[in-house]
């Protein structure tokens, strides 16, 4: 499959949620059993299904723009957040090749943006240090530390993402055998490179890897598509789409993940 950049991929948050009222589910609904072999590999989408995305970034995006209000005014008075973002969007349609590194389509914009109004390009390391340091400034809901330490005693978990959030700085440092990002892995999903590496560093087979994420394309659908069970987590009341066939499993947390793996391997035995 090749790479696919839809407005959901950008800029660092995966389409936001949105909630349809009276459809929230309190329990995980299921369609099917898990599939044989046991599962020995879970990996983990980040934004949206371990913390929510958008305060985030948000905080993250208002300090760099602070930060360039005292290091480059002429730039900040210039091009408000808003068309920052629209700055990253042409160039990540003008270089394809790069715009699955989103760390590298802001970088290479801030410093296209300071030397346009005379600043040294090289302002943009330091406003990219300070623009990762607030991105992993993460608040993780509150069912994922536990459920982690715990899906950590039983199986291999790994964290992709197609953001550019570091897990080590994060409150979730240490609860990942490994942990990738789109850039490390060379395209974001719904390119299967992330799922391909993460296989490769546990030695699984796509046959023993379950996948859960928020978003039913570039989590659940991809994650199909390359022979991985895949489980949605809906925490906002979304719809599903009507396009798409059902998911394996939803959940509305970690919990209830843990439990749904538990009664399988309880079937199994």
């Amino acid at each position: 499959m090749g790479n696919h950049y839809s407005p959901r991929t950008v800029p660092d948050c995966i389409w936001p949620s949105t909630p349809v009222p009276g459809t929230m589910q309190p329990f995980a609904t299921a369609t099917d059993a898990m599939p044989a072999p046991p599962i020995r590999l879970v990996t983990f989408d980040l934004d949206d299904t371990l913390w929510p995305c958008l305060p985030v970034i948000q905080a993250a995006e208002e300090a760099l723009h602070a930060w360039l209000f005292s290091h480059a005014p002429s730039l900040a008075e210039a091009h408000d957040i808003a068309s920052l973002r629209q700055h990253r969007r042409r160039i990540m349609e003008a270089t394809p090749e790069i715009a699955h590194d989103l760390g590298q389509v802001r970088h290479r914009s801030l410093s296209a943006l300071l030397n346009d109004f005379g600043y040294p390009p090289q302002l943009a390391d330091a406003a990219m240090n300070l623009f990762l340091a607030h991105r992993n400034r993460v608040e993780p809901y509150a069912d994922v530390i536990p459920a982690l330490r715990a899906l950590a005693r039983r199986y291999c978990l790994v964290s992709i993402t197609n953001g550019n959030s570091q897990i080590a700085s994060t409150p979730l440092r240490g609860l990942f055998k490994h942990s990738i990002t789109a850039a490390e892995a060379g395209a974001a999903r719904p390119d299967p490179a992330l799922f391909r590496r993460a296989l490769e560093l546990a030695d699984c087979t796509s046959s023993e890897c379950l996948h859960l994420g928020d978003d039913p394309w570039l989590d659940v659908e991809a994650a199909r598509a390359f022979g991985l069970t895949a489980v949605w987590i809906n925490r906002t009341a979304r719809a599903w789409p009507h396009e798409l066939a059902p998911p394996l499993l939803t959940v509305t947390n970690l919990h209830q993940l843990s439990i749904w793996l538990d009664e399988q391997l309880d079937g199994d035995g």
